[in-house]
């Protein structure tokens, strides 16, 4: 497993947990859950992207 990997998914766990976090809180600020989920989604399609590219020796 790569750095890039490693430091990629522990962003996403990350976010994920700010996410659940804010729509816990009584009044959740809906515009902080949209940007979260949108970097969330960034961070995915970056993990994507990793595991397409082709492995070198």
């Amino acid at each position: 497993m790569t750095r890039l990997f490693y430091r990629l998914s522990n962003m996403h766990r990350q976010v994920d947990e700010q996410i659940r976090d804010e729509l816990r809180r009584r009044a959740p600020d809906s515009l902080r859950v949209l940007r979260l989920k949108k970097l969330r989604l960034n961070v995915k399609d970056r993990l994507a992207r990793l595991f397409q590219q082709p492995r070198t020796a």
